[in-house]
């Protein structure tokens, strides 16, 4: 069953409306019961291609966050092959919150790492949401460490509200470890490539994010803090979440306009959830493209120029 967001009530009643028809159709019931509910589909079509046309910033964050976009486990099993998890950050614990590992891509070795916020309740609870406590993050920098050392490129799937700012995650260090991570992504010799898959909240999802190159799907999201967060602290209301999400220029286009994503990835026609296969394979695509464009540089070269480009983020002004 597809997951209608509050913006798309319009277009659920007449999908709605063709499903029972093309069911009634089945049981012979009209002749013409066919051809109404063929009429209705090319009517919701062109209204799912009106309503997406003209997103606004928070409606973008809605759809970012749809439960049915396909998550970082979804793409590791589409777009790579043999991956071996590698888990713990032999420290204090293994956090299910971040998945990686070894794998092939196009059957070249990298090392593949990701949030995951899994696909049903209990997986979601399971996966903490995506949002990774230390030993996410601590896990991540062996893995980069691993990676380094083995000459693998870095390749992470960011997909998270934030980290999780629980008593204990603060405890066990929380910040130093997001910091470390960051450090740790602009530091190593091998090619760290980041795309964005749905939400990139805080320092949750700068600690992946510090790259050589960054995409961001199309109707994904990259930000300081979430809109709600936002609105709680500037205006003691959380309800006024819209204005803030246009505030931050939070969206794909406005970032890839301020130089700090590369790459926009196309999703199909109302979100990355109506073409789950699609929207993989356009980001299957759009990493190659980026893996061949960095594996051109010398290492050296390639990681000044990454700890560049992170240093002068927020130089460049939005086209107005």
């Amino acid at each position: 069953m597809q997951n209608y967001l509050d913006f798309e009530k319009s277009l659920s009643e007449i999908e709605g409306k063709a499903a029972e028809l093309r069911a009634m159709a089945k049981g012979g019931t009209n002749a013409d019961t066919m051809s109404e509910a063929k009429a209705l589909d090319a009517k919701a079509a062109q209204q799912l291609k009106d309503i997406y046309a003209e997103l606004t910033a928070w409606q973008k964050c809605q759809v970012a966050r749809h439960p049915d976009r396909p998550h970082c486990r979804d793409y590791i099993d589409a777009l790579f092959t043999e991956f071996t998890p590698l888990a713990g950050d032999r420290n204090f614990a293994e956090d299910l919150a971040v998945m990686g590992g070894l794998a092939r891509f196009n059957g070249a070795p990298v090392m593949v790492i990701g949030h995951e916020k899994g696909h049903d309740t209990k997986s979601r609870i399971t996966h903490n949401f995506g949002m990774a406590r230390p030993e996410g993050y601590r896990k991540a920098i062996r893995l980069m460490d691993l990676a380094d050392r083995f000459g693998l490129p870095v390749v992470f799937l960011v997909d998270t509200q934030g980290a999780y700012p629980g008593k204990g995650a603060e405890e066990r260090g929380q910040s130093e470890a997001i910091a470390r991570s960051t450090d740790k992504c602009l530091s190593i010799n091998v090619p760290v490539l980041s795309i964005v898959i749905g939400e990139g909240g805080s320092g949750g999802a700068v600690a992946f994010a510090a790259a050589d190159q960054l995409a961001m799907l199309e109707h994904s999201v990259y930000s300081v803090i979430s809109p709600e967060g936002c609105a709680s602290i500037l205006w003691k209301d959380a309800g006024k979440m819209r204005e803030a999400a246009e505030a931050l220029r939070l969206t794909a286009q406005d970032l890839n306009r301020l130089g700090i994503a590369d790459k926009v990835i196309p999703e199909p026609v109302g979100g990355a959830q109506r073409d789950r296969k699609a929207a993989i394979a356009a980001v299957g695509k759009t990493l190659e493209q980026m893996l061949k464009e960095v594996l051109k540089i010398d290492a050296s070269k390639r990681r000044m120029e990454r700890r560049k480009k992170f240093i002068a983020l927020g130089n460049k002004t939005l086209a107005a």
